[in-house]
């Protein structure tokens, strides 16, 4: 493949690498997002993510697999100086490869599951970090899909991307508004449990065998009404200290891996 060397930060090309990597409103208008990492990219591209393009710096780039991998998604590529890659590099380190990629458009309707679905709903949520750890939570308990329902952050934020180790091209995700949501599980049959701490039980004593929805709020508000009038049941993890709430990723992980153990049970 034809490689291009740039050198210059005011270069075209690298000018709009930092913009879609900083502005959400950029990357939602031009269908466009920044990966950054090896690992990040590899699973991007084995998850079918189409690259529109590729900054590399060999002298970073030691992984001749992953370079494989990279080279093989046939996007055009751009080598930059070190001084150059670590100006335009969002975080620290010297992986070596930044690309941009496709928003992959997902919708509800283009999810499929099998029988007796494991979804995680979340409504409302703002840290970019919480989603990508629940991202992380999702892909390890074999979740099938994760819906984000009326999102205060973007699901292409750097962070995001960084604290879901690239979890979010490997989990079927979909932002979408609760009312969708509700309507997706009711049609398919899914039961609704959310997470809360009035009117609710140990999470241990309920039933997620079937096809089940985990649905979780925020730290601080927690569910909207929306969600706690169309539950099938209100569950709650037991708070044995004086707290009366866990980080809401670690929430998400205690939920899904009972649903795991109920069902290899």
């Amino acid at each position: 493949m034809s490689v291009e060397r740039l050198t210059s930060a005011q270069n075209p090309r690298i000018k709009e690498l930092i913009l879609l990597g900083s502005k959400a409103r950029e990357r939602r208008a031009a269908g466009l997002f920044v990966a950054e990492g090896v690992r990040e990219c590899v699973r991007a591209i084995e998850a079918g993510i189409r690259v529109r393009t590729l900054f590399c710096c060999p002298e970073y780039l030691k992984d001749p697999s992953a370079e494989a991998v990279i080279n093989g998604c046939g996007a055009r590529r751009y080598d930059l100086s070190p001084a150059l890659y670590d100006h335009v590099a969002y975080r620290g380190g010297v992986e070596g490869v930044i690309a941009i990629m496709h928003d992959p458009l997902r919708s509800l309707d283009s999810l499929t599951t099998g029988d007796n679905p494991l979804i995680l709903v979340v409504e409302g949520i703002e840290k970019p970090g919480n989603v990508g750890a629940m991202l992380r939570t999702a892909d390890a308990a074999g979740v099938d899909a994760l819906l984000v329902c009326d999102p205060l952050c973007d699901l292409y934020n750097p962070n995001l991307i960084r604290a879901s180790l690239g979890a979010v091209f490997t989990v079927p995700v979909v932002t979408c508004s609760s009312q969708e949501a509700a309507d997706w599980l009711r049609a398919g049959g899914i039961r609704i449990l959310t997470a809360q701490l009035q009117d609710s039980l140990p999470y241990y004593d309920t039933d997620m065998r079937c096809g089940t929805a985990l649905v979780m709020g925020t730290e601080d508000r927690g569910l909207t009404d929306f969600w706690r009038k169309r539950a099938d049941a209100h569950i709650r993890i037991p708070m044995a200290g004086v707290m009366d709430s866990l980080n809401v990723s670690v929430s998400a992980a205690i939920l899904c891996f009972e649903a795991v153990r109920q069902r290899r049970g």
